[in-house]
């Protein structure tokens, strides 16, 4: 029997949730095909469990260094297993939920994997092995991304972050494998969770796209921390022999330890979506789309990592509400992508909007930008002598005085920006921050005291 919808929603995460709701809310019908957990990447295995470990972390960090605040504990237990099968719990509550909240805005869930059999006709096979086919007038993709593993014999053997949030315990020593900000946000958890951590970067600095000068600063941190990072790692094979993973680079040498993750990269999650009997355009692997977006395919429509553009979870929910308030609500709606602030929750978390410092002297001369910047140590780390610091970082235009770039590495990095990124949005100038009141002692005073 064929189903007739106003709009089918592959896949159920961020974006696909998010139109899938605001499509049904101007009275469409809608369904929404996924095979696994709903919730997509950010709930089920990346942005939720992973802010979870590292509030986990931050626990037992403070608790070892709680002595010079007066608490003397002689003893605690750490079990890396109790806090991994809660998250997993968690995670499986806001799966329950969302599927609750489809229920309640009339969205049909439907359970399989969905691909094309013509350009408004889908063929589900659910859990149960059945297959059949639904047709609509409009079409959402919305299935994200998958991590990739690097082109080296045995990759298959080692982990990718998806990986991390199904282990029972975690090892003693560790291998995190990438630069990036999945990487990083890695290696701080495990560290922190009392892990011999090693990171194995190809290039010669963490965090590519994001400022320098903060990256470094990141970069000493975590190596201050126990965290061994080695750059320019060409590896080309990964073996297991007993209970120990090695690792061989291009020179020969090799890296031991109990466990390998690769975060080397995610990509558009296309397969078996059968896209060719869709007619929709790929390129270098990614749906390409207009302002809209919208294919080559007039009734089909992309939204969120499946797309490769702005890869975040506010991204791809903004562009799934723009989608169905264009597509049902007859509006005129396009998405914003001017500063979109970003953090890494490394510990210390990095934060920013706009511009870093190499991309404003590209843009504009090293001779017509100011850079403003604050480096101290936060009060959280004064009594237990810690070497971390925090760092602030303003980026001006010195004709129009605009802040063009907001950077931070430090605690509660994440939570300042948000507040920044409203001003610098706005089109806040240098003395705008300066002639906002202080509020101390805090760390985001310093943003309107830099002189």
């Amino acid at each position: 029997m064929k189903h007739c919808f106003d709009l089918i929603v592959l896949g159920a995460g961020s974006g696909g949730l998010a139109a899938a709701k605001r499509a049904a809310s101007y009275g469409a019908k809608v369904a929404i095909v996924e095979g696994d957990l709903v919730g997509g990447t950010c709930v089920i295995r990346g942005c939720v469990p992973k802010k979870l470990l590292v509030y986990g972390s931050h626990f037992w960090s403070s608790l070892a260094n709680a002595s010079g605040f007066g608490i003397e504990i002689n003893k605690f237990k750490k079990d890396s297993g109790v806090l991994l099968e809660n998250v997993r719990q968690e995670v499986n509550r806001l799966n329950r939920l969302h599927i609750d909240l489809l229920e309640k805005a009339n969205v049909q869930l439907i359970r399989g994997w969905g691909k094309f059999s013509s350009p408004n006709s889908i063929v589900v096979t659910n859990q149960e092995n059945k297959i059949f086919e639904i047709s609509a007038h409009k079409i959402l993709i919305a299935v994200g991304g998958r991590p990739i593993r690097p082109s080296i014999d045995g990759a298959a053997i080692g982990f990718v972050s998806d990986d991390l949030f199904l282990q029972k315990v975690l090892p003693k020593k560790f291998i995190v494998i990438g630069g990036g900000f999945i990487a990083c946000e890695i290696s701080c958890i495990l560290s922190a969770l009392g892990v011999s951590v090693t990171q194995l970067v190809r290039g010669n600095c963490l965090l590519r796209g994001f400022d320098k000068e903060v990256c470094l600063m990141l970069q000493n941190d975590m190596q201050s921390k126990g965290i061994d990072i080695k750059f320019d790692q060409d590896l080309v094979s990964l073996i297991k022999q007993k209970d120990d993973m090695i690792l061989t680079n291009l020179n020969g040498i090799t890296f031991k330890s109990n466990a390998v993750l690769f975060a080397t990269g995610r990509k558009p999650f296309l397969e078996g979506l059968e896209l060719g009997k869709s007619g929709i355009k790929i390129v270098e692997n990614k749906i390409k789309v207009d302002i809209k977006n919208k294919t080559n395919v007039d009734n089909i429509y992309a939204v969120g990592d499946v797309t490769d553009r702005v890869n975040l979870t506010p991204v791809a929910i903004e562009e799934g509400r723009v989608f169905a308030d264009n597509c049902f609500g007859n509006k005129n709606r396009i998405v914003d992508y001017n500063f979109i602030p970003k953090a890494v929750f490394s510990q210390p978390e990095i934060s920013f909007v706009g511009e870093t410092e190499e991309e404003a002297i590209l843009n504009y001369g090293e001779e017509n930008i100011d850079i403003y910047r604050s480096k101290f140590r936060p009060m959280s780390e004064m009594i237990q002598k810690s070497d971390s610091k925090c760092f602030l970082k303003l980026i001006v235009h010195k004709h129009s005085q605009k802040i063009i770039g907001c950077h931070m590495l430090g605690e509660h990095a994440s939570e300042i920006i948000q507040m920044a990124a409203i001003s610098i949005k706005m089109g806040a100038k240098k003395i705008d921050f300066d002639e906002t009141m202080a509020l101390h002692p805090t760390i985001a005073e310093e943003f309107v005291t830099m002189m």
